[in-house]
């Protein structure tokens, strides 16, 4: 079912993308008196599922979902089609249009994606308002794993700057030092400063990584596991940790730590139950599970900013969200000229894509990643590839720097080169899922 749900939100999330930037395309093409022989959501190769003509335009649904498109009359476009071109030009084609025109018909779907997210977050905004975790707020420091560890990391490290910059929200320190290769991370250790580099060797671990830090959290239990050690031991829920051996101790690494250094052995766990101090003797089992669940409530431990919009603040913090994420995603490519990152290895495919979602369908969740997923698009779609829009403006602008226009064929050339690239991309990225399956 959770599969289920997950596909669902991705082949909704989609199509509402599909159709608008397609739309967007459509709207500018209108515009300027260029007719759209074909709109479509899905590919219609060989078939439809349905299809109306209303005008000049064929609307329809495609069986193949991996898209959709909006066919303009007198464009070289991916289906290749030159025998229209060998026709007279007409006024209301693409190809007879000012070069200015087609550029804007080409970016209208860009556009759209744009003000897609644009809509959302502000609708977001103003009808919830906006939450983050600050920087400053993660006041018990993180948990250093193996792998922080061996980048010189430590428990308890308080995260303070990204290459001497302060990021007020947690998320985008974690986004910042991401995507600066070999950042520095200042953190204060003991009352003092200390830098540590993320150092390029480890990307491809780091970006495997959500979040990018494991935070310390003191812990108190959430649940017990019946017929566990900690339900003989006589833990509860609600109790909260304060030693371990005798030795102060507050936090659930601390805990963990010790249960797994104590297989096959006894512990004693002091806990705060209704403000009075116990101390139970937990028999820990060579599996070293003991069967507790923490309370890991963000909100339980630190203090969530939070933020009311009225309705002109909200398009104005809408718009700020849209510019920082479209930034953020766009910096993120660079890591693909990043050989230590490997990043060809973490492109993911739908699968990728669909768990992004969370397992039950929540519309806060829904609105904000296909918020999200629609400025992914317009940054991928802005991509100098033959086949996307990034390409077709490309040669526009050449076109109006030279003042000579390619021809035809080059340009069906140029097409099918770019077709053949995305495909290989498409293939990637899902051969990585599968692989990620199987591991």
């Amino acid at each position: 079912m959770t599969v289920l749900i997950k596909a669902a939100q991705l082949l909704c999330s989609l199509s509402i993308l599909v159709i608008l930037h397609e739309f967007g395309h459509y709207l500018a093409a209108r515009a300027f008196g260029v007719r759209v022989d074909k709109f479509y959501l899905f590919f219609d190769v060989g078939f439809a599922l349905f299809k109306k003509k209303i005008g000049h335009t064929e609307w329809g649904i495609g069986w193949l979902p991996l898209g959709g498109y909006a066919k303009i009359h007198g464009m070289v476009d991916e289906s290749l089609d030159k025998e229209g071109l060998k026709k007279p030009p007409q006024p209301y084609e693409f190809r007879t249009q000012a070069a200015w025109k087609r550029l804007i018909i080409i970016l209208g779907g860009i556009i759209m994606n744009l003000i897609t997210a644009w809509v959302i977050y502000s609708a977001l905004l103003w009808s919830e308002g906006a939450s983050y975790l600050p920087t400053r707020e993660i006041r018990y420091g993180i948990v250093a794993d193996s792998l922080m560890s061996d980048l010189g990391f430590r428990n308890g490290d308080l995260l303070r700057y990204v290459n001497n910059k302060e990021y007020e929200d947690y998320a985008d320190f974690s986004v910042a030092a991401l995507l600066s290769p070999d950042a520095i991370i200042t953190v204060e250790r003991a009352g003092q400063s200390v830098d540590v580099q993320l150092s390029k060797a480890h990307l491809p671990e780091l970006l495997k990584r959500t979040p990018l830090f494991e935070l310390r959290f003191p812990l108190t239990i959430a649940k017990v596991a019946p017929n566990s050690a900690a339900q003989a031991a006589g833990l509860q829920i609600g109790d909260s940790l304060v030693a371990l051996n005798g030795t102060p101790a507050y936090f659930f690494d601390e805990f963990s730590h010790c249960v797994r250094t104590h297989a096959n052995d006894t512990i004693q766990v002091g806990v705060l139950r209704e403000g009075q101090p116990l101390t139970l003797q937990v028999a820990v089992p060579d599996s070293a599970i003991v069967g507790i669940v923490p309370d890991m409530r963000l909100q339980r431990c630190f203090h969530i900013a939070t933020s009311d919009y009225s309705f002109f603040g909200a398009l104005g913090g809408g718009a700020g969200r849209v510019a920082n994420t479209f930034a953020q995603y766009a910096r993120s490519l660079k890591l693909f000229f990043v050989p230590e990152a490997k990043a060809h290895k973490s492109v993911g495919g739908f699968i990728s894509i669909g768990n992004i979602f969370p397992s039950q369908w929540d519309w806060h969740d829904f609105w904000s990643l296909t918020a999200f997923l629609s400025l992914i698009l317009a940054v991928m779609n802005l991509l100098p590839i033959p086949a996307l829009d990034g390409g077709h403006a490309i040669l526009i602008l050449i076109e109006l720097l030279t003042g000579k226009r390619l021809s035809t064929n080059l340009l069906v050339i140029l097409q099918l080169v770019g077709m053949v690239l995305l495909f290989a991309l498409l293939i990637l990225a899902n051969a990585n899922d599968i692989i990620r399956l199987l591991q």
